[in-house]
């Protein structure tokens, strides 16, 4: 599974981009957060507040419940607004 991190996630993270293999039981983007929180302390304060953060399952929006498999691409990034 690609992830990919931008904006502040990139920085608290220190990466732009990982491969990992989280284990079976990680099915969908919430269960995947508390995984990757998991990883580092950097890791812990990108996800710290998980509703501060939007997600994206190969490039398509995706909530928390939406389900996560090997093979995808799965990015978080800040809300974005606009004017």
């Amino acid at each position: 599974m690609r992830v990919l991190y931008f904006a502040w996630l990139r920085q608290k993270v220190g990466l732009g981009e990982e491969e990992v293999a989280p284990p079976p039981e990680v099915r969908d983007v919430a269960g995947l957060i508390a995984w990757l929180s998991g990883r580092s302390p950097g890791h812990a304060a990108a996800f710290a507040q998980p509703r501060q953060v939007r997600c994206a399952v190969n490039q398509e929006f995706a909530t928390p419940d939406a389900p996560v498999a090997r093979g995808d691409e799965v990015a978080f990034f800040p809300p974005v607004t606009g004017g």
